[in-house]
């Protein structure tokens, strides 16, 4: 199975590495991103014209590269683009599998309340974000993160989710992997109409795996991500 993995932002295709060799090992083909913007340090040049759809148009031609059916998996803001994905390919995509994410609807927004430098968005200071989204991510990690993060497009963040009108992507199942908050928390909000979650609300088949951590599992616990993976993986190849 040709396996795609998107990242959240600030990260590039090396963030999966240490996540990706249960999947390697067990004979699937893997397809780490790095989304338009993210290459190297010159690409901050271009953010002025890159938002949201440069990045979905960037995974949707890398699902049309290849021959088969794709799984889709998207961490963080990655899960508002393989979202995109699966409406655009409802036919070609067999599971999406959201990484302490979920379905992004039409006209949503990733994250408008991060700070911008420009037409940029730098890594902010760890005091920025909630106690949930470190727990896992000690010294160690937290300098390996900032080490490796690069600047997004701003645009990514702050443009409105474009999908069609379809019911298609209703029909894809869905894998949610739940870090920060348990999978029956997440249920509960879903269940009372938060309206974070109405697409998922209105996805077919979803299933949930807990993972507890923080908010960047593929540094806290790369390995038993790669298992989860795997497992949500293979029970969708039989």
């Amino acid at each position: 199975m040709d396996v795609i993995l998107v990242p959240g932002f600030w990260l590039d295709a090396s963030s999966w590495d240490a996540v990706t060799p249960p999947l390697v090992a067990a004979g699937h083909r893997v397809h780490p991103v790095t989304l338009p913007g993210l290459e190297d340090g010159s690409e901050v040049a271009r953010h002025a014209s890159l938002g949201l759809r440069d990045w979905v148009d960037a995974v949707v031609a890398l699902v049309d590269s290849v021959d088969g059916p794709v799984v889709l998996v998207g961490h963080s803001g990655g899960g508002a683009v393989i979202h995109a994905v699966v409406d655009a390919r409802p036919d070609r995509v067999r599971r999406a599998i959201y990484t302490d994410s979920w379905p992004t609807g039409q006209g949503s927004v990733i994250n408008d309340e991060l700070p911008a430098e420009g037409d940029s968005i730098p890594l902010p200071p760890w005091e920025f974000f909630e106690d949930r989204d470190l727990i896992g991510l000690d010294d160690t990690l937290r300098e390996r993160f900032r080490a490796v993060a690069r600047p997004i497009p701003a645009a990514a963040a702050t443009d409105p989710q474009q999908l069609s009108d379809s019911p298609a992507r209703y029909r894809v199942p869905v894998t949610v992997v739940t870090c920060e908050y348990p999978a029956a928390e997440v249920r509960r909000l879903l269940e009372g109409g938060l309206p974070w979650f109405a697409e998922l609300a209105t996805v077919e088949d979803v299933t949930y795996v807990d993972l507890p951590t923080g908010h960047w599992p593929q540094l806290t616990r790369p390995q038993d991500l790669g298992e989860v993976l795997l497992r949500e993986v293979e029970r969708t190849a039989t």
